[in-house]
């Protein structure tokens, strides 16, 4: 709809866009890529907040902002979590995600809910370091100037302490077997109810500025080529010790469906992540699914979904081959179905207080703290693989989600409400695909 009349080929690149004013850089935009078609414009636009000072605020989040890229925001209700029932809010674009939570919500609010534990909250980073000298004289110098490491942050993290985080602990590692020359000065936090990112980065550079001035006066260091030299500072997306428990149990009886007992439900999804956990392939799919109950919260909660996935995902390879992050039993007829998942969020902070929908999103779930939001966050995720596994076990999964995508190829068809009524219809006895989808509403047009 908005392409060039003519393919356009860029000569020139352009210095200072960021300096341009938004009216100025859509122009640009629209002048040099859409051949100064006026729907590119107005597309970009017709996205903009009404209220001006709202849309300030969105333009503020990132650079070089021309308008706002919506996506739904939905909620699934009925999630009783440590006999506390909430409403989780769920932005995310996939047909079915918020269905299929919803859906898993309901089958196990009868069955005493779900039952979710943080089990440790400890967040880390690192300073990188190259040193090709004796390693003895820096464990030693490491010894002596670990203190005054700790007092060099003494003011950034004043206010952490008062409030019970901090700076836990500094380890000196050694790497040199993976890497010629290369130690790791390991920093351990405990950032509350923050993410913490920009606070621990912060405190890690800080105090790799301590350890260098520190180091050029240590006499065992007898030369330059002896001094150990910062290569980079920066925070760990692997958080393996911010970790959160999710699971769901009841006796197999209560596992009935409507064309298969309980019994024979409860072995085929033990088999099914027993395949995960055998099959790198299959068990990629299957943390996808996970991720979408979890990347659907942490969005609408304000939080860092990249950096939730890249530590998920490492943490289902820590065994040295990627694998399920869901787990499930049946011993003496109890069916067990759990999760114990990464997750480094925060409830102040960030877009925490910026974003509208962010804040409106918290106030549905009560405020939280990070804890209990990881509480929340991970029972999404166990949801979401359980419901997925539920239809792949028995009527696959096409059904449920083909239907929820009609609306969507419908609605990419430009097909009337008329149309669309008499489409859901006839596909409720038959399979949806494109191409069926497109056939029919040519029917109905001629």
């Amino acid at each position: 709809m908005f392409a060039a009349k003519e393919p356009f080929t860029m000569k020139n690149p352009i210095f200072g866009f960021s300096k341009l004013t938004k009216t100025q850089k859509i122009d640009w935009i629209a002048n040099h890529y859409f051949n100064h078609n006026p729907e590119a414009t107005s597309i970009l636009k017709a996205y903009w907040n009404d209220d001006p000072s709202l849309q300030k605020l969105h333009d503020d989040f990132i650079e070089n902002t021309l308008s706002n890229y919506y996506l739904p925001l939905g909620v699934a209700p009925n999630f009783l979590i440590n006999d506390t029932l909430y409403t989780i809010p769920m932005v995310i674009e996939e047909s079915s995600v918020v269905a299929a939570a919803s859906n898993a919500a309901k089958f196990w609010i009868q069955k005493g809910g779900f039952k979710a534990t943080v089990l440790s909250t400890e967040k880390n980073g690192q300073i990188h370091l190259d040193y090709y000298g004796n390693k003895k004289n820096l464990e030693l110098f490491f010894t002596e100037i670990k203190p005054l490491l700790f007092e060099s942050i003494a003011d950034i993290q004043k206010n952490m302490e008062k409030r019970g985080g901090g700076l836990l602990n500094i380890q000196l590692r050694n790497v040199t077997e993976t890497l010629s020359g290369y130690y790791q000065l390991r920093c351990t936090f405990e950032t509350l109810d923050a993410m913490g990112a920009n606070f621990i980065n912060s405190c890690l550079e800080a105090i790799a500025t301590t350890f260098e001035a520190e180091a050029q006066k240590f006499k065992a260091f007898k030369d330059a080529q002896q001094f150990p030299k910062v290569v980079m500072s920066i925070l760990s997306n692997y958080v393996p010790n911010c970790l959160v428990r999710a699971e769901v149990s009841c006796h197999v009886n209560d596992l009935e469906q409507n064309d298969i007992n309980g019994t024979e439900f409860a072995e085929k999804m033990l088999r099914a992540v027993a395949i995960a956990k055998a099959s790198p392939s299959r068990a990629v799919t299957h943390n996808k699914g996970i991720m979408n109950g979890i990347d659907a919260v942490v969005v609408a909660t304000g939080n860092d979904f990249r950096a939730v996935e890249a530590g998920v995902h490492a943490y289902a390879s820590k065994d040295g081959t990627y694998s399920s992050l869901t787990h499930a039993s049946l011993e003496n007829d109890i069916f067990k179905f759990w999760i114990e998942i990464p997750l480094a969020l925060g409830t102040v902070g960030g877009l925490t207080s910026l974003h509208p929908m962010v804040k409106f999103n918290l106030q549905l779930l009560k405020n939280p703290s990070a804890k209990e939001l990881m509480k929340i966050v991970a029972v999404a995720g166990l949801a979401q693989n359980f419901a997925a596994l539920r239809s792949l076990v028995t009527t696959g999964i096409q059904k449920g989600h083909m239907k929820m995508h009609l609306m969507n190829i419908l609605n990419g068809l430009q097909a009337s409400e008329t149309e669309k009524k008499k489409a859901v219809q006839h596909f409720k006895e038959t399979t949806i695909s494109q191409t069926a989808v497109s056939d029919f509403i040519s029917s109905l047009k001629k």
